[in-house]
């Protein structure tokens, strides 16, 4: 969840990918451990998801290789064929994750779609996306103590994208002038609590009457 640009991305997420791998996949793989085969790859893949599910379950200190091995189905031999340490796919799944909120969020982003109509419809597309993968908020938070830089870019870079599709917003005339790097941070910490709260804690709510609520809370404010 090709993408399009910043306008479709999430108003959560991380900065952009790094380099891409052949496939046109981002690359996760410790500097020089890059897989060059469509085999390669694959095993990579079931390290991600297994070491989602392992710091997911166990957090990052308790957490441990030979557990994401085994959940992967690999040799130990294999994880260091394209990881240095835990802490290093700590970091890979940090940055996996985000790419794949935001390909999420831009999937459920309709052609055209602009201004509040838009947010609405990246967060409906986040919160789907929360409700698959419900580690994605115990991995992040534990990012601020155990990859601290990864932690930052994840928040920094998602208030820039928001800040440039509410720039793009005010100039076409889809949004009222003002403080858009304010409006960015406040419209991704809405969107963080909102998939904390009807995305892991419960799902009882609708993900559309949940994204229509807060588009009307864009649109109209609480003011009376």
């Amino acid at each position: 969840m090709a993408t399009a640009p910043h306008p479709q991305e999430p108003a959560i997420g991380t900065a952009s990918p790094g380099p891409e791998s052949e496939g046109g996949a981002p690359s996760a793989a410790s500097p020089g451990k890059v897989p060059r085969t469509a085999r390669g790859r694959e095993t990579m893949r079931r390290l991600l998801d297994a070491a989602a599910q392992e710091f997911g379950e166990r957090g990052f200190h308790e957490a441990s290789v030979s557990g994401i091995t085994r959940r992967a189905g690999t040799a130990l031999g294999s994880f260091y064929t394209y990881f240095d340490s835990k802490d290093a796919i700590f970091s890979a799944l940090v940055r996996d994750m985000s790419a794949g909120v935001a390909r999420a969020a831009a999937a459920g982003v309709s052609p055209g779609s602009t201004g509040i109509r838009r947010e609405s419809e990246a967060l409906a597309g986040f919160l789907a996306f929360a409700r698959q993968h419900k580690e994605l908020y115990r991995i992040i938070d534990e990012a601020e103590f155990a990859d601290p830089a990864s932690y930052r870019a994840h928040y920094e870079g998602t208030a820039a994208r928001i800040k440039a599709r509410f720039d793009e917003s005010v100039a076409s005339g889809a949004m009222t002038p003002g403080d858009n790097e304010v409006r960015a941070w406040a419209v991704m910490g809405m969107n963080v609590f909102l998939g904390l709260r009807f995305g892991i804690w419960g799902e009882e709510r609708a993900v559309a009457d949940v994204a229509a609520e807060a588009a009307a809370l864009l649109r109209d404010g609480v003011g009376g």
